[in-house]
């Protein structure tokens, strides 16, 4: 099959439903960071793990927040990630296709934000 055979083959006849989207087989806009976001979220989870053995062990509290601020502000900094990529790839698609699905996306990923903002 040629390149331009190929591309026809892709391409959906008037008429015949487009393919569906990645959303639809779970495919997410981290997923290609999946990875990278699992030692991530590992790291913080050794974060908090540490700020339990502090308590345990008595250390002194200016110390202890001092570790829940680093930890929070390493939560908020992989929210905004995972939010910049969902606005990238699932409000992106959406903005594609059009129609009410645009607007869906928007007021979703505005009331993750307000969630966000709140913490």
């Amino acid at each position: 099959m040629t390149t331009t055979e190929a591309a026809d083959a892709a391409m959906p006849t008037p008429g015949e439903p487009e393919a569906p989207s990645d959303h639809a087989h779970g495919v997410h806009g981290y997923h290609k960071q999946k990875d990278e976001h699992l030692k991530r979220l590992r790291r913080i989870e050794g974060q908090i793990r540490g700020l339990q053995r502090m308590v345990e062990e008595d250390v002194y509290c200016i110390d202890i927040l001092t570790q829940v601020s680093a930890g929070t502000k390493a939560l908020q900094s992989f929210a905004l990630q995972l939010l910049e990529e969902h606005l990238r790839h699932c409000v992106a698609d959406a903005a594609v296709k059009g129609g009410t699905e645009i607007d869906a996306k928007v007021e979703e990923a505005t009331k993750a934000i307000g969630r966000m903002l709140r913490t």
